[in-house]
């Protein structure tokens, strides 16, 4: 396994997670959080059959590891940072998972070995390019892909990435970034996947009181249909196939 300054980052913020809470850093616990992450629950695991091979990148703690082993599939879950895999391991033992500590711009898996990689917030800490031709070169021919990643057109997302010492105020590793979406669906063309796409969603903060959250949801959803508006939303929907 070779490594990297980036790598290095996110050994270093593996130990930082792992010390101090990944929920709450990550912002799923409060309220609004966890209804925040059931919607990309259902986003990412909707479309996988109880027969296929599964990887799931930047497993962490095993947060969306619980779920995606609901979907009765085969899947592996990997991570740079053992520290976080130790607590996914003891949390998660179910037989038709398995942890390993991967690199994922060199990975250790054959060729065409998945049907399906999907993560949850994990292409922003990575080298993208890297991290896409490996991800073409272990997805089978007519495998799917899909990630919900953070929307560099959000004002807060914006100002969150590319501040330093917000970043660090905010519990993000110093090589965190978001993404536009034709980048992101420029770069899966040029690495030959097809049906690339990236749809803005989100307009539910984490912050938001509970007694607000059903009115907000309900508006965030019609602001979604809204051409322009719904640009400036809090995440990515990225989806494609090989």
């Amino acid at each position: 396994m070779s490594f990297d300054k980036r790598i290095e980052h996110e050994l270093k913020h593996g130990i930082f997670l792992a010390e101090n809470g990944a929920g709450e850093i990550w912002n799923w616990e409060s309220p609004a959080g966890k209804q925040r992450w059931k919607r990309r629950v259902t986003l990412l695991t909707r479309s996988i059959k109880a027969d296929e091979k599964v990887l799931e990148l930047g497993c962490g703690t095993g947060y969306f590891t619980r779920e995606i082993i609901k979907t009765a599939a085969s899947v592996v879950a990997i991570d740079i940072s053992p520290n976080l895999l130790a607590i996914a391991r003891k949390n998660i033992t179910n037989p038709n998972i398995s942890f390993c500590e991967e690199n994922a711009y060199q990975m250790t898996f054959t060729n065409e070995y998945f049907d399906y990689v999907i993560g949850s917030s994990v292409l922003h800490h990575l080298d993208i390019e890297k991290a896409f031709a490996e991800i073409y070169r272990v997805l089978k021919p007519g495998g799917s892909i899909a990630f919900t990643e953070p929307n560099m057109m959000n004002p807060q997302i914006a100002l969150q990435k590319n501040i330093p010492w917000l970043k660090q105020k905010l519990g993000d590793s110093p090589d965190e970034t978001a993404f536009f979406r034709w980048q992101i669906i420029r770069l899966l063309k040029k690495y030959n996947f097809r049906k690339c796409k990236a749809v803005p969603f989100d307009f539910l903060h984490p912050a938001i009181p509970s007694q607000l959250i059903r009115p907000i949801k309900a508006l965030g959803n019609l602001i979604e249909k809204v051409p322009i508006v719904k640009e400036i939303a809090g995440s990515l929907f990225i989806s494609a196939m090989k």
